[in-house]
């Protein structure tokens, strides 16, 4: 194929060319009826470029010609056999591949170290999930991805689970072993479906981690926003094989998306392949040279320690890491990473990617280069000059691995929709959660509608809270009070 084509783009320049006038949505109309304030914030050239996907882009004859094209070219740049564009995220993209596995009441095996929006689409369609633990690391404090045998032994006692879904890489960057973990599923005739979405860039390197279909993965959401040149929003779902058919992966997208896509993100997704085809190779090599001096300059800094694939890799541990998420452990300085985390934004308006009470992370891209890391750098090196005004850390109270693991008791979509009540967290132990407690970054809920509180999990949450952890999505984020299901 030629990969010099962009189709959406082409497309977006024949419309401006042509002089089109929409008597369509959006109501902007390109940009003239926008305040002349948001535009002079936004640029001129974003509501330029906002047109209708149908009688814009494409006419009612040809609807879908050029995304179909698009969409293709993505395939064959990344080895798929078909790829699917979305505007709405991962957080829909992991939902629609889901759905296409599972449906209600029926069991998926999931990783327990999946993302928000895994939990979500269970929610929504009430399958029965079917948790497998990842492997919880005593000296570092950090849960790696479940392994193959893992998933081995929930089939084992769970045959009629329809398939897999793992997160790899996490947001850490640690990767799965998917190789392993497909041919598990394989075995069975069961898809696996991989949570990539930390992982657009990875085909387009042989430096950085096996991609999930090089791997074995049937299907692979990808969020192009992360780690690509995508706009916030941009997600590709990709599928090969014949345990997913994609024409039931397509709708379930259908049903999810929106009706409304935006031109801006397609155009977006497909300028980014094009760059990845002819320049990624490239780009990458200059990436991974500078986060290589990037990670050894921040190595040096006393008080900080950076960790590496000797660290998150080998037996019980990871399979590979993404060098290019940065993982620094300032236990060191006494400081916790939180505080860190704000200091570094405050002092030196750097945003890291993200904290918990031990670490801070940045992650670099094909983007960065040599001033953006040496701004990095910097502040690493003025957050341990005054790490002592930032002491002491405090203590949050993380429970065992065991400690942790919290009892499933009810469906999540039973617990999340059925009658409940707010009550101090003091006394929630013992009850049933309705809705997610998850600390964010990087988004694992620690508690799931329908499991059962305890008062390790709450009170970890409580001095999480304390030190500086954000829990978005509770009622109550400060979780001085927890929403809990009514039970007779």
């Amino acid at each position: 194929m030629d990969h010099s084509r962009a189709p959406v783009l082409e497309a977006l320049s024949k419309y401006h060319a042509e002089g089109q006038l929409p008597f369509t949505p959006p109501g902007h109309k390109q940009g003239r009826g926008a305040d002349p304030r948001v535009r002079e914030a936004l640029g001129d050239g974003v509501f330029r470029s906002d047109v209708l996907a149908t009688s814009g882009l494409d006419d009612r004859m040809s609807s879908t010609g050029v995304l179909a094209e698009a969409q293709a070219l993505m395939a064959d740049a990344v080895g798929a056999e078909h790829t699917f564009f979305s505007t709405c995220g991962s957080s829909l993209s992991v939902k629609a591949a889901m759905l296409s596995v599972a449906g209600p009441y029926e069991e998926l095996l999931l990783g327990r170290d999946a993302h928000k929006s895994v939990v979500s689409g269970i929610i929504l369609s009430g399958m029965r999930p079917i948790w497998v633990d990842p492997r919880w690391d005593p000296d570092l404090h950090l849960a790696h991805p479940p392994d193959a045998r893992s998933f081995r032994a929930a089939f084992d006692e769970h045959p009629d689970a329809k398939g897999v879904l793992v997160t790899s890489p996490t947001p850490y960057g640690t990767c799965s072993d998917l190789s392993g973990i497909a041919e598990v599923c394989h075995e069975r005739g069961k898809p696996l479906i991989v949570d990539e979405a930390w992982g657009a860039h990875l085909p387009f390197h042989p430096g950085l981690p096996a991609w999930a279909m090089n791997a074995g993965a049937d299907v692979c959401v990808t969020s192009v926003h992360k780690m690509g040149s995508g706009l916030e929003q941009s997600s590709v779902f990709h599928l090969r094989g014949d345990l997913v058919d994609p024409n039931v992966l397509s709708s379930r997208e259908d049903l999810l998306g929106t009706t409304s896509p935006s031109c801006l993100i397609y155009a977006a997704l497909d300028g980014w392949r094009r760059q990845m085809v002819e320049h990624g190779r490239a780009l990458y090599d200059e990436a991974l040279a500078l986060v290589d001096h990037v990670r050894a300059g921040i190595d040096a800094i006393e008080g900080m320690r950076v960790h590496g694939r000797a660290d998150f890799c080998g037996p019980g541990r990871a399979t590979d890491m993404d060098p290019l998420q940065i993982i620094v452990d300032i236990t060191g300085l006494g400081v916790s990473g939180y505080r860190a985390a704000d200091w570094i934004r405050a002092q030196h308006r750097i945003n890291l990617h993200l904290s918990d009470n031990r670490r801070i992370s940045a992650q670099f891209t094909h983007a960065d280069d040599h001033e953006s890391a040496h701004r990095l750098l910097a502040a690493f090196d003025d957050l341990a000059r005054h790490a002592a005004e930032l002491r002491p850390a405090a203590d949050v109270q993380i429970p065992a691995p065991a400690d942790l693991r919290l009892e499933q008791a009810r469906l999540p979509r039973d617990a999340f929709f059925g009658p409940a009540e707010q009550v101090p967290w003091q006394k929630a132990a013992g009850r049933v959660a309705a809705e997610m407690l998850t600390p964010y970054p990087p988004g694992i809920p620690a508690a799931l509608p329908g499991e059962r509180l305890t008062m390790d999990v709450l009170e970890y949450l409580r001095s999480g809270v304390d030190a500086g952890m954000v829990v978005p999505d509770a009622s109550d984020s400060e979780v001085q009070t927890v929403r809990v299901a009514v039970e007779k």
